[in-house]
């Protein structure tokens, strides 16, 4: 029988352990999430649904800045990994509802209920796609409308990514118009300085970009109609305001406090002035909705991105990513390599499908893994960086397996060892460098492919370079990479250390005396 007082210890311990964990339930049930997708414009309206919701919730909100494209925020938010992100009308109707372009806020809302979702709070400005030019082209070809760019195709035209893959991008729009240039593919931040150098000729641009008028471009007119409103909306999981109904009356309020010039201001100070995207929300919501100029004081140089109060944080989460996923992949890779090892089309097989897995696209990995998890951040991530990081690890345990000398292998067998004897004290110490070599390779995958982690809320040093990206920010770009680069370099150093000792025992290593 147990004695009374450990009973009773267990009991405390696990009434501590289910109050904790319904505490830590209670905690995120009580704490907005709010979501953004990777362009300038919705980090700086995340920051203000978050600022303007703080003061009337329990804890502070969390907000997932960057989280790609369209596909993955929208996956973000109807997993509830977030509440509430601030999202266009156009898109719901065209990208995420499937349906035509000019539904009512009621029809959205009809559709959208069976998904637990809902739209709310027109925020009071419309963003819409166009095509722009350079000024002078404009005027030397007389372009003023669309179909007169599609009138020109000697004309490169250069097009963001998700804008030619959208329904309401790039197919449809050629079909409207009869364009047959076949668009480059580009970032959309890295799509103005392409026009700005003349390496393409027209750009998609959001109406409410800041660079338009500072890079003196013209907006040429959908003379067609092609392009619905896209007017700026929130959409939310529909027990957000029942779950927290002071910060969603907070975040009604802001129902068309913010008019197409106040967006364009707030933009062009985060990418023309490189003022972070809280200050910027926190000035406007200050100035009662009128965008404030820019302190001098605020522009950081690179030295201050690079050494910022982020910088050991994000080392922090970088470093974690990469160790956890190589050292997954470690655990799962070498007994599958050993189990395999014998059998040649099943060692032929797997090590395909390893192969194969490092072909596809981090981001399609990501968005695949987020749906089916139906989370974002962590977990999605560090599953897809150890799927990549599998193959140099099992390829290179095979290849040290088999570099093993014959005779040592029948020394083994002569000395009487059952065949895990001989592998552990025979095959796995001769074949150890070569394994090492593929935990090396897998550990700078890690390190490069963890960026991407990122776009899905992950953290690490990839969150300047997304943001650099939506910001057009060389700097913040190199102050990412940098310590990505630091930290690759760093563990070349380590590994490298590591072998040097390895070689310096085996020269070391006594022999036994002869009989």
């Amino acid at each position: 029988m147990q004695r009374p007082s450990r009973i009773l210890w267990r009991a405390v311990l696990l009434f501590s352990l289910a109050w904790l964990g319904a505490a830590a339930s209670a905690q995120a049930d009580q704490t907005l999430r709010v979501g953004s997708k990777r362009f300038t414009e919705s980090y700086i309206l995340a920051e203000l649904l978050a600022q303007t919701a703080a003061p009337h919730t329990a804890a502070p909100p969390v907000v997932r800045q960057g989280l790609g494209n369209t596909a993955i925020v929208y996956e973000a938010l109807r997993s509830g990994a977030i509440d509430v992100y601030a999202e266009y009308t156009g898109t719901i109707a065209l990208e995420i509802l499937k349906g035509p372009p000019l539904q009512t806020r009621e029809a959205m809302n009809a559709a959208l209920a069976p998904l637990g979702l809902g739209v709310a709070v027109p925020l009071g400005f419309n963003d819409g796609y166009a095509l722009a030019v350079r000024a002078a082209d404009a005027d030397r070809l007389g372009l003023r409308t669309l179909s007169d760019l599609a009138r020109h195709p000697e004309l490169k035209l250069g097009l963001s990514n998700e804008f030619i893959g959208r329904a309401d991008g790039w197919k449809g729009l050629a079909a409207r118009y009869g364009f047959t240039q076949v668009p480059t593919g580009l970032d959309h931040g890295l799509a103005y300085d392409a026009i700005a150098a003349k390496q393409i000729d027209a750009i998609d641009i959001y109406t409410t970009d800041a660079k338009i008028d500072h890079l003196g471009l013209r907006v040429l007119e959908d003379d067609r109609r092609y392009f619905p409103r896209y007017d700026a909306v929130l959409l939310y999981r529909l027990d957000l305001p029942a779950r927290l109904p002071r910060a969603w009356a907070a975040l009604q309020a802001l129902e068309g406090r913010i008019d197409e010039h106040a967006m364009i201001a707030m933009n062009a100070r985060a990418e023309l002035q490189s003022v972070p995207f809280d200050a910027i929300a926190r000035d406007f919501l200050a100035s009662s909705g009128q965008a404030a100029p820019a302190p001098k004081s605020e522009r950081r140089g690179f030295v201050a991105k690079l050494f910022g109060p982020d910088l050991w944080p994000l080392a922090r989460q970088h470093l974690l990513l990469v160790a956890v996923s190589a050292g997954a992949a470690l655990l799962i890779g070498v007994p599958i390599a050993i189990l395999v090892f014998s059998r040649v089309r099943l060692r032929a097989l797997v090590l395909g499908v390893a192969s194969l897995l490092q072909t596809v696209p981090s981001l399609a990995l990501l968005a695949v893994l987020i749906s089916m998890l139906g989370a974002i951040g962590t977990l999605p991530a560090l599953i897809a960086l150890t799927l990549y990081s599998l193959l140099p690890i099992m390829r290179n345990t095979v290849t040290g397996l088999a570099e093993v000398p014959e005779g040592l292998r029948m020394a083994g067998i002569a000395l009487g060892m059952t065949p895990p004897q001989s592998l552990r004290l025979v095959l796995l110490p001769l074949a150890l460098p070569t394994l090492l070599a593929g935990v090396r390779t897998a550990t700078a995958i890690a390190i490069g492919t963890a960026t991407i982690a990122a776009f899905i809320g992950a953290g690490g040093f990839g969150e300047r370079i997304v943001t650099g990206l939506a910001l057009n920010d060389r700097e913040l770009l190199v102050a990412g990479a940098l310590p990505a680069a630091a930290l690759a370099l760093l563990s070349e150093g380590i590994f490298e250390f590591v072998e040097m000792l390895m070689r310096r025992r085996r020269r070391t290593r006594p022999t036994s005396p002869a009989p």
